[in-house]
């Protein structure tokens, strides 16, 4: 096949959406190469639309000299990596919404189409549509008298997604026209939502936005309603716009008044509702063309990357908040990072800079420090203390009765027991051991605690040890059951003790050992 001039577009993802690009770009002629992955729709394709060319590789399009531009249509978490790519291959990039999956990988996709001065194109492909630009005329005509609510409804029973939840799914589109019909992005950001199908997926989500020039809106979306209701609403002081993208005539509006009786009583006075022409274009056509304009012309277009930045930091705080349908952050300092993954009961305490990690839970009236790194798969509580700078490594269940200090530092899989004679049948919560914990000691992987010991500051409990009785400070302890095979120093380096002393090689730090202690001469860390 010949490749003229004017097929300079390569398309990835020939999926639910990305077909329908697919179409498009084979209509306006500018198609070049069309990529799947899966090689049955590939060949499904081939036989629709035989004027292009196809692979299963997108690196075949991103080395392709002849291919100036890439329509990214894949699922959403696949768009950081190819857009990436694409941008540094030298292609212009439309990618369809979301940008990316976090706010700081879309800013990365926006630093590097600047610096090598490439398009970066979102498909918010409302902002196209002729109903919407003729809705940001009326409102910045006053038609609408003063903009005080906006809201919108988008509901459908079809496509279900188990990668990405409803509000990533849905909510772009409305969150990236009310951004554009407002003129600035939301003050604080809210949202609730349920996860019926599968857990930690929301099906629903309501999520409120609040300006700082008054306005407030809310977004609800959901895949479980029972017929497709596509409609955003705005309220004015003298009269209410709907844009209804499931009629025939797509906007109305509505010129009620408000009217108040004695001066004190509200009355709505209804008008007739009045129908406002729109041009009958596709919107996605329209998007295209202004995608295909912005590369030929090398000009910023009206959904740019910074645009799809914008809706980002909305969806991504809504988001976060999702994941605090328990408080999470009421009773958390600064800069702690909780993965959405994790759990955080009410009632707990997490000190500032600590970061919790995937599929962990911590239960209620837990403290945690500051500075401390909770891995994959932890469990901590209820009612367990926890210092500061603390490291609990993948798999480690910290139970109530535990007490961790500060610096503590528990290896993958080393497990802690709470009760010395456990049975299932028989409730036991009230003969709960205490086990210590002190400051700056280490406890291997795989090791056993049994309740009811303490564990020596800055002593080391060797990998797969299983302690049933007090560590001293410093001290090195190994096998089953543990015995002390050694000491420490403070900086970790096993010491070689001589004549009641001993130096650390490695920090220069001095002990003396009297009575079976480890004393302490000079400490260099």
């Amino acid at each position: 096949m010949t490749v003229t001039q004017d097929k300079i577009i390569g398309h990835i993802g020939l999926g639910y959406w990305g077909r329908n690009i697919l179409r498009n770009l084979y209509e306006m002629g500018i198609l070049h190469t069309a990529c799947d992955s899966d090689p049955r729709i590939v060949e499904e394709k081939k036989s629709q639309f035989p004027q292009a060319k196809y692979t299963v590789a997108y690196g075949d399009i991103l080395r392709d000299p002849e291919i100036k531009a890439i329509t990214i249509a894949s699922p959403a978490v696949t768009h950081y990596q190819i857009a990436k790519e694409a941008l540094l291959a030298g292609k212009d990039v439309f990618v369809e919404k979301p940008l990316a999956l976090t706010v700081k990988e879309g800013q990365e996709l926006v630093t590097i189409a600047a610096r090598e001065k490439r398009i970066l194109m979102v498909g918010h492909i409302l902002q196209y549509h002729p109903a919407v630009v003729k809705l940001k005329e009326i409102i910045s005509s006053g038609k609408l008298g003063k903009v005080q609510y906006i809201y919108s409804n988008r509901l459908n029973i079809g496509k279900l997604r188990t990668e990405e939840n409803i509000l990533w799914s849905f909510a772009p589109h409305d969150i990236s026209v009310i951004l554009m019909l407002i003129g600035e992005e939301p003050v604080k950001v809210t949202a609730t939502g349920g996860a019926y199908l599968n857990q930690g997926v929301f099906d629903t989500t309501m999520t409120a936005l609040e300006f700082k020039n008054g306005v407030k809106g809310h977004i609800f979306v959901s895949w479980l309603h029972p017929y497709k209701e596509q409609k955003l609403i705005v309220v004015g002081t003298t009269a209410m716009a709907v844009f209804d993208d499931m009629t025939k005539e797509k906007l109305f509006v509505y010129p009620h008044k408000i009217e108040w009786k004695e001066g004190k009583i509200p009355v709505a006075q209804k008008e007739e509702y009045q129908v406002i022409p729109v041009d009958a274009s596709e919107p996605l056509k329209l998007e295209l063309t202004q995608f295909l304009d912005s590369v030929r012309q090398n000009k910023k277009p009206v959904t740019d990357g910074e645009e799809g930045l914008r809706v980002l930091r909305v969806l991504e705080a809504a988001e976060k908040d999702l994941a605090g349908a328990v408080p999470l952050h009421r009773n958390s300092a600064a800069n702690v990072f909780i993965h959405e993954s994790a759990y955080v009961d009410e009632n707990v305490e997490i000190g500032a800079g600590t970061k919790i990690w995937h599929f962990s839970h911590i239960l209620k009236g837990t403290k945690i420090g500051e500075m401390c790194v909770i891995g994959q798969n932890v469990a901590i509580g209820p009612d367990v203390t926890v210092g500061n700078n603390c490291k609990i490594q993948n798999n480690v269940s910290v139970y109530k009765a535990v007490t961790l200090e500060d610096d503590v530092f528990c290896g993958p899989s080393c497990v802690f027991t709470n009760v010395y004679n456990p049975r299932s049948f028989i409730e036991r919560k009230s003969e709960f051991r205490r086990t210590l914990v002190k400051k700056g000691a280490s406890i291997g992987a795989n090791a056993t605690v049994v309740c009811g010991a303490t564990i020596g500051s800055y002593s080391f409990v060797g990998a797969g040890a299983v302690v049933k009785a007090d560590v001293p400070d410093y001290a090195i302890v190994a096998g089953v059951p543990a015995r002390q095979v050694g000491w420490t120093c403070k900086c970790g380096t096993t010491l070689k003790p001589g004549k009641g002393n001993a130096a650390c090689s490695k920090c220069g730090s001095e002990y003396k050992i009297e009575d079976n202690k480890l004393a302490v001469i000079k400490e260099n860390i």
